[in-house]
């Protein structure tokens, strides 16, 4: 066995790996296509479980049904590279995603709508709709122009003696519907004020010198 596939299966699944027993539903291999690739791009193994065991997969039908997910069920299609292995006499298929330059993907799902996914630690979570307003920001050719009225003082005065804040809790503060919140959150993040990080329930934001990695 490669020593290199030994040690990147012995890693276990995390936020830039995922295990796939076999691949039999091009839809939800797309949703798992599309998290790497809106977030920071990562290695999809198939034949092996989630307990890092290797079964073995006909290497051909996987690869084919792999090629249907992000040609057929992702909008834009998602390039991919593979290499195939063989440990103990069984094959496994070890598919490397980039991160998209120009995000966001969508995949479409089993009610036939099209929904943008992003990886969090093992899992792969629906985006919000604050997401994909700041991704279709940051692909515009316009520049953002904000103006710091009362809202925007009420968060960033709660931000200068509080660690962080999630939506809902703007949401409070200020009064405003969850859309007219995010676009303040959205303005402040592309100017680079406010950050975020994503936990497996919501995102998170706090001002930018005090974030942490």
């Amino acid at each position: 066995m490669s020593r290199y596939i030994q040690n990147l299966i012995s890693q276990g699944e995390h936020q830039q790996l995922d295990f796939k027993f076999q691949v039999n539903d091009s839809k939800k291999i797309a949703r798992t296509l599309v998290a790497f690739a809106n977030t920071k791009g990562g290695k999809l193994i198939i034949g092996v479980k989630d307990n890092g065991v290797v079964w073995g997969i006909k290497t051909h039908e996987e690869y084919h049904m792999l090629e249907a997910a992000a040609n057929m069920y992702c909008k834009p299609q998602i390039d991919f590279a593979f290499r195939q292995w063989v440990i103990d006499g069984k094959q496994i298929l070890e598919i490397d995603i980039p991160e998209l330059k120009q995000k966001p993907a969508f995949c479409l799902t089993d009610d036939n709508r099209w929904m943008a996914f992003v990886r969090v630690k093992d899992q792969n979570i629906l985006a919000t709709p604050l997401q994909i307003k700041l991704w279709n920001r940051q692909t515009s050719n316009f520049g953002t122009l904000i103006k710091y009225g009362d809202y925007e003082r009420t968060l960033l005065s709660y931000l200068q003696s509080h660690p962080s804040v999630t939506l809902s809790k703007v949401c409070e503060l200020t009064g405003l519907p969850r859309y007219k919140a995010e676009n303040i959150l959205v303005n402040l993040i592309s100017t680079g004020v406010v950050g975020f990080v994503q936990n497996e329930h919501a995102l998170v934001f706090s001002l930018k010198n005090t974030e942490t990695d």
